[in-house]
């Protein structure tokens, strides 16, 4: 077993400390624990260290594929100055996302290897962070007719699954535009005061 990193004694307080602050700022209402890593799925993740959300807004972390989990997660590891390559090594979960989207990926992969062998054309992945990749080629590194590989900088950087002797690799699909409907407005994050009106309680009709 490869040797921890990250221990629960020095960096445990570091993340506390970190997630604290962001909470009182935003205005989130989330318990946290933090733990020594579990390793349900030991083959794509063997974290040393388990940061897991509850409380009223754990939903506001799990929308959108968990968009905003994953972001806290990103930022706690920059402010511990965490390398890239060892970002695996904590893990941020709630409501066991992560061992159901660990799957997801799991049997996306295996199904687009499958399609891949059928029609001989590449598949595209929608872009994703550098761990949800990485679950995708491991998840592929056993087969022998097609293999995985990313492609794209920065957000838009995705995985694409092309025949093993495809030698020239396609340039990356840029996502589409969002549609209209998901430019209204958003609930804001946490619990802020909520719009009171005019507190004059006068009228502002214009007078005749």
């Amino acid at each position: 077993m490869p040797e921890k990193k990250f221990t629960l004694a020095e960096d445990g307080p570091r993340i506390k400390q970190f997630l604290d602050t962001v909470f009182r700022l935003a205005g989130f209402d989330l318990t946290y624990s933090v733990s020594e890593g579990e390793t349900p799925h030991p083959d794509f993740e063997n974290p040393d260290i388990l940061v897991r959300f509850s409380g009223p807004d754990v939903d506001l972390l799990l929308g959108n594929k968990a968009e905003l989990l994953l972001a806290l997660e990103q930022l706690t590891m920059e402010a511990l100055r965490m390398p890239a390559e060892e970002h695996s090594r904590v893990c941020f979960d709630a409501n066991d996302y992560r061992v159901l989207r660990i799957e997801e990926l799991r049997m996306s992969a295996l199904a687009a290897a499958e399609r891949v062998k059928k029609s001989r054309m590449p598949f595209h992945f929608s872009p994703m962070n550098s761990r949800e990749r990485r679950i995708i080629h491991l998840s592929l590194r056993n087969e022998t007719d097609v293999r995985s590989e990313s492609v794209g900088m920065g957000p838009i950087r995705q995985v694409v699954v092309v025949p093993a002797d495809m030698k020239t690799l396609p340039e990356p699909i840029r996502p589409p535009r969002p549609r209209p409907e998901d430019d209204k407005p958003r609930r804001p994050f946490g619990r802020g005061p909520r719009d009171r009106g005019d507190r004059g309680g006068r009228d502002r009709r214009p007078r005749r």
